[in-house]
């Protein structure tokens, strides 16, 4: 028994006649009274009740009709599901993305199109530091993040460079630099420093870090906080004073100042990306990365 044998059912339960319904499927009118004739034998049960000039269904043809049309409504769900995952329309898409990048319009702006777009793709976010967003990648987590460099293309994560935006130094309100418009990273010799956390050498805290020290000082950090909020919302408690990317300028504008750098940390910028595997991309993440202008998709099978 096939799919076939239960449409062909269905077609002659609904004409009553065998030639009425061999020319309605489009064969010949013997091989589908054969049809019908080898599905009663496998069922064991006499579906039609066939008189001269008249045809009706028996009793468990009656049921049997019931049954098969909803195995084929389900059959015809399963098809159009399958192909709606297959273009990208329907699906989970995971993604990550570092804290600050919240704060960019690409970012925020891209979600809210794929939305529109995509509305039956149930979209997952994670939030995390760069680092534990490329592992989760890696592992197969999530299929598209978010992050920050110093992050590089290879065999399993493809890299590409979004945009970039300068750092600015944040100081709390009352500070004796919150009324200068600039400051130069080799002033900031003395402060205390607040900064996101450093589990692992990538992302913004080792950026930083790097810079002040090529400026011929290590900082003195007295608190890493697990995240750039936080980091401002302890600078704005007198902790120290930090350096985060111009897009946090809109977090606690009463309570801190942001200030431009100069000199070298003008050239101190945080640039975006977007991290995807390379492999095994599914059609809704292709279908959001197409989004991205410069992106694209490049799959490796």
């Amino acid at each position: 028994m096939d799919l076939r044998h239960l449409r062909y059912f269905v077609v002659v339960a609904e004409e009553l006649h065998f030639t009425k319904a061999a020319q309605r499927i489009g064969i010949a009118q013997p091989p589908l009274t054969f049809q019908i004739k080898a599905l009663e034998a496998e069922l064991g049960v006499q579906l039609f009740d066939r008189q001269p000039g008249r045809v009706t269904l028996t009793e468990p043809g009656k049921i049997y009709l019931e049954e098969v049309r909803a195995i084929l409504e389900h059959v015809r769900m399963a098809t159009l599901r399958c192909q709606l995952s297959a273009q990208g329309v329907t699906g989970r898409l995971n993604i990550g993305f570092t804290e600050s990048a919240s704060f960019r319009g690409e970012v925020t702006s891209t979600l809210h199109r794929y939305r529109s777009l995509f509305p039956g793709v149930d979209i997952s976010l994670e939030e995390n530091r760069t680092g534990p967003l490329l592992d989760s990648l890696r592992q197969g987590r999530i299929d598209i993040a978010f992050v920050r460099p110093p992050t590089n293309s290879d065999d399993e994560i493809r890299f590409v460079l979004l945009s970039t935006e300068p750092m600015v130094v944040v100081v709390p309100k009352g500070h004796r630099m919150e009324s200068r418009d600039a400051v130069s990273l080799e002033e900031l010799r003395d402060e205390l420093f607040v900064l996101y956390s450093r589990t692992t050498r990538s992302g913004l805290p080792e950026m930083v870090l790097s810079a002040c020290e090529a400026s011929g000082f290590n900082p003195k950090v007295v608190q890493y906080a697990p995240q750039i909020s936080s980091t401002i919302n302890l600078v704005a408690g007198g902790l120290g004073i930090s350096i985060v990317p111009a897009c946090m300028r809109s977090s606690r504008s009463d309570d801190v100042c942001y200030i431009p750098l100069s000199g070298d940390g003008a050239n101190l910028v945080a640039s975006l990306g977007l991290a995807h595997r390379v492999k095994g991309l599914s059609p809704a993440a292709q279908n959001l990365l197409k989004l991205i202008p410069g992106v694209g998709v490049h799959e490796s099978h």
